[in-house]
């Protein structure tokens, strides 16, 4: 993977640093982006760099289609072109179906349907041949749950996208895959859930633990390696044997 060039959205927190980390430490040039906290994502820089790797970070809404343009810009400029994305992106509101404000449910498609297309369709248009493009998407688009409806359907329709856009981007032999984690430890998991019950979850995967950042960054970086040059239009159930 030496030389070649990852554009990972979402890359400054949990999964998608361990992504983004994951990566570089392959030898791959990534580009960190992230919406809001400077700080973490040149954590994430910092952390590449110390690996022997190059990174850059770049500050960029990946909802917002002239931010995400220059994110790709800066990709192209820096490294000279983009081989892998990784479109990591997402908010969770959870509540039954009746309960879910129109608030709620404009910002989950905005963040998770939305910004999931446009990181598609820039992909699309910028990835070089034979490239690689990853979704992380949730285990929610395949298990139906009291509360997480909305969430789960604004996931889903990444999944349909990713197999629409294998076929589409099969002839120039780039694979198009998403990976769908479980409860994952995660400062966004502890943010929604107390800590009894995330115990809780974590007995229900029959693995007996809750998932680290890690376990769905060694799936993603299998999905952007040659070794995974078979694989595409998939939807990688990662939740421990839980769905």
């Amino acid at each position: 993977m030496a030389s070649r060039v990852a554009v990972v959205t979402g890359a400054s927190r949990g999964i998608g640093r361990a992504i983004a980390e994951r990566l570089g430490t392959d030898g791959t040039n990534v580009v960190v982006n992230y919406r809001s906290d400077t700080d973490a994502a040149a954590k994430t820089v910092a952390t590449i760099r110390a690996a022997g790797g190059q990174a850059t970070a770049v500050r960029a809404d990946a909802a917002e289609p002239a931010q995400l343009r220059r994110l790709f810009d800066t990709a192209e400029r820096t490294y000279g072109g983009v081989d892998i994305v990784v479109c990591n992106v997402g908010v969770a509101r959870f509540a039954p179906i009746a309960e879910t404000t129109d608030d709620d449910f404009d910002l989950m498609t905005r963040t998770n349907t939305r910004a999931t297309f446009l990181a598609l369709r820039e992909a699309a248009r910028r990835i070089r041949d034979g490239g690689r493009i990853a979704v992380v998407s949730s285990g929610t688009a395949v298990m139906q749950r009291p509360g997480s409806g909305v969430y789960g359907a604004s996931k889903a329709a990444g999944d349909a996208l990713v197999r629409t856009l294998a076929q589409e981007l099969g002839p120039r032999r780039v694979t198009v895959n998403s990976v769908l984690p479980g409860a994952t430890d995660t400062d966004a998991l502890a943010d929604l859930l107390p800590l009894q019950a995330r115990e809780e979850l974590a007995r229900q995967i029959p693995l007996g633990r809750l998932g680290r950042p890690d376990d769905i960054a060694d799936v993603v970086g299998f999905l952007a390696s040659d070794a995974a040059r078979w694989v595409t239009g998939q939807a990688i159930r990662a939740g421990g044997g839980m769905f």
